[in-house]
């Protein structure tokens, strides 16, 4: 089968389509031909090993000294069940699938086992394969940190990076349980976030909502650049602060202080009292979680797709389709 290897860190020109062979489910896995899968600023972080600040050498123990240990990306991916474990019994040959390989990533390939128990579930018939993926990485990590802040209807919620991947679902997530949300973006993508359903958008250029006075109950930051000490003014005083992205030092802050909420998402932890990719799906069914894609690039491309991540102005997802559906 064809897979994407990332042979070094570096630039996207280490992206190389490569032939490896084709895997086998084992006993508990499935066996899924693969539709569609993103790539995420994770991807593009952890190819360039571009960490923040305290964490390069955590990164290459776990991941790999001078390359990676798993060379094939790709957090998510949507696709169709081939083949079954023996002792599978969730899916079948056929049915189609959405699902996450979380840390193991390897998705940018044809073919993927996963764990019939893990992050993987039927994709509704209403979404394409590229509209259920484009929903994984954004929505779970989304869900998770809102999940894990006990978000309540009623409350104000800043959303600072509100038109990226975690961002547009953020938005519509903290929609959907009745808070009031204000997301903080560009200029090009006030229009984008207000459809989304925020209340309020700031333009991030024009206004430092750190320094407007406002307080919220909740404040999400999915860019890394509005850490605990340049937010705390603008929190009430019950409030909590979701550290999506976040240096050493932040994060030693945060296990600190009962008010930061920091951490990496994991898409196998119950969100809201559901498995994570049934929530996501659940609301994506009806209606209250849209996808919101910006260019779909073939696998051949991955590079150019990569190299547009890089630029950091990506709106919602970025699809790679791996086969035609």
């Amino acid at each position: 089968m064809r897979a994407v290897i990332c042979e070094r860190y570096g630039g996207p020109e280490v992206l190389k389509i490569v032939d490896v062979p084709k895997p086998e489910p084992k006993d508990n896995e499935v066996l899924i031909k693969i539709h569609a899968t993103t790539v995420n600023s994770g991807d593009a972080r952890v190819r360039a090993l571009r960490v923040p600040l305290g964490l390069g050498i955590v990164v290459r123990l776990s991941m790999g000294f001078f390359r990676l240990k798993q060379p094939i990306l790709g957090f998510d991916l949507a696709g169709e069940v081939e083949a079954v474990g023996g002792a599978a019994t969730r899916f079948k040959p056929g049915d189609c699938v959405v699902g996450a390989g979380d840390f193991t990533l390897g998705c940018h390939a044809e073919y993927r086992c996963l764990p019939e128990d893990g992050a993987l579930v039927h994709k509704p018939e209403s979404l394409t394969y590229a509209e259920a993926v484009s929903l994984s990485f954004g929505g779970s990590t989304a869900a998770d940190f809102f999940s894990r802040a006990g978000l309540k209807s009623g409350e104000t919620v800043l959303i600072n990076g509100a038109s990226g991947a975690v961002g547009t679902a953020a938005v519509q997530i903290a929609k959907h349980h009745g808070a009031q949300v204000t997301g903080v973006c560009s200029a090009a993508n006030l229009e984008l976030v207000t459809s989304l359903g925020a209340d309020h958008v700031i333009d991030y250029a024009t206004e430092d909502f750190a320094k407007s006075g406002a307080t919220y109950d909740v404040i999400m930051d999915t860019v890394g650049n509005a850490p605990f000490s340049r937010v705390k003014g603008s929190l009430k005083p019950e409030g909590r602060f979701l550290m999506i992205n976040g240096n050493l030092p932040q994060m030693i802050e945060a296990a600190l202080r009962s008010q930061v909420i920091g951490g990496v998402a994991n898409a196998s932890d119950p969100v809201f009292g559901e498995r994570p990719f049934d929530y996501l799906m659940r609301l994506a069914e009806e209606g209250a979680l849209k996808p919101v894609i910006d260019r779909t690039y073939p696998l051949e491309e991955i590079a150019a797709a990569h190299a547009y991540v890089d630029t950091g102005r990506k709106t919602g997802s970025v699809v790679i389709e791996v086969a035609p559906g």
